[in-house]
């Protein structure tokens, strides 16, 4: 199995060099999205998901990764449509109970916050496609910061232009995750689907050619693929999803190294042969609450905690992701650029027609 694994992170498949080759299959019509469209609808709604992401993430550090994943399952699904959100009703069974989702996909409950407020500030304005996506922006600038006084110094991240100020006129520290300007205008879906989230959402367990058609499918391409999995420097993983990783090749792809032996013994305490699926490790061991490329040092020591992780290690067909992981460790702007291109990018995918902006996010309007 592992002699298997490892030979299959270095084949050279046709098939890759097809996918590729090939222009973009899903269109992305970012024409509809515009960093002006609540300016005068609801000039404050930025202003409204940071206050709340601030208090949710300052509650529990977790919720930032739960916000950012919460937007690329919904994404990841007929496009950017907060179909993700939907409760199951008597006639329709949610993605929510998706096998990449059922049990492990959380954050409802901020969602749930961060509309209230805005549905008090700006009643049937701001959509929750468009919610999540601006709170996923805020959770990768919160992960990484450290609350300080108007007085302190402030470290400018070099992709932000202007000050991150908190709800209460506080600087916030930069220490780690980039900034990006959200494009908004998203409509909310009137429904979801159980199957394209089955067929859809990437898994712990797919090899990279697989890993690569769909995010291709998407529109996007091996580039953002790894750079947008990079968020994984703040996410945390479920037992059930790295147990074969880990009595699995772990050994063979970190070489043996008896640093690498450690954590993996540790890992085997959180993730026993049987039992405790639910348990959790972080996908970077080494700085898990700030949003960083420590994550890509952990692929590069064959120490990656998902096989998908690992499989960003890797090339086919002459190409290489694995150069890219390089690029990535060794110069954290440069992540931090791409990763902010890549989740405008992912964040235009096109979402369907005759939507609208739910009044609660679980449930369409009646």
């Amino acid at each position: 199995m592992a002699t298997a694994a490892l030979c299959f992170r270095a084949s050279a498949l046709s098939v890759a060099c097809f996918l590729l080759a090939l222009p973009l299959l899903m269109a992305q019509d970012p024409s509809n999205l515009s960093l002006e469209h609540y300016s005068k609808t609801c000039p404050n709604a930025e202003h409204v998901v940071r206050a709340e992401m601030e208090c949710a993430v300052r509650d529990e550090p977790r919720n930032a990764a739960l916000m950012l994943r919460l937007h690329f399952h919904d994404c990841f699904v007929q496009g950017c449509d907060g179909s993700v959100l939907l409760d199951d009703t008597a006639t329709m069974i949610g993605e929510k109970q998706a096998d990449q989702n059922v049990n492990s996909l959380k954050g409802f409950e901020v969602v749930d916050k961060i509309k209230a407020k805005l549905e008090a500030e700006c009643p049937g304005t701001v959509s929750c496609a468009d919610l999540l996506a601006i709170a996923a922006r805020d959770a990768v600038v919160l992960s990484s910061m450290q609350t300080k006084n108007m007085t302190d110094t402030f470290l400018e991240n070099k992709r932000l232009q202007t000050p991150y100020l908190s709800d209460k006129g506080e600087k916030l520290f930069q220490v780690g995750g980039p900034y990006w300007d959200v494009p908004v205008g998203r409509l909310d879906s009137k429904e979801a689907s159980l199957d394209l989230a089955n067929k859809d959402i990437p898994t712990a367990e797919q090899g990279l050619v697989t890993l690569i058609s769909k995010f291709w499918e998407k529109g996007l391409d091996a580039t953002d693929m790894v750079a947008l999995v990079g968020s994984h420097t703040i996410g945390f993983a479920r037992c059930a999803n790295f147990r074969d990783r880990i009595y699995g090749d772990f050994e063979m792809t970190s070489k043996y190294n008896p640093a690498s032996a450690t954590y993996l013994s540790k890992l085997k305490e959180v993730c026993p042969m049987d039992g405790g699926d639910d348990n959790i490790s972080a996908m970077d061991s080494h700085t898990s609450s700030t949003f960083d490329n420590a994550y890509f040092e952990s692929l590069i020591k064959g120490e990656g905690l998902l096989n998908s992780d690992q499989e960003m290690w890797s090339s086919i067909a002459g190409y290489s992701t694995a150069d890219t992981v390089n690029k990535y460790w060794a110069d954290p702007e440069l992540f931090f650029k791409q990763f902010s291109d890549s989740m405008v990018k992912m964040g235009n995918i096109t979402n369907p027609a005759g939507g609208e902006v739910r009044k609660t996010c679980r449930f369409v309007n009646t």
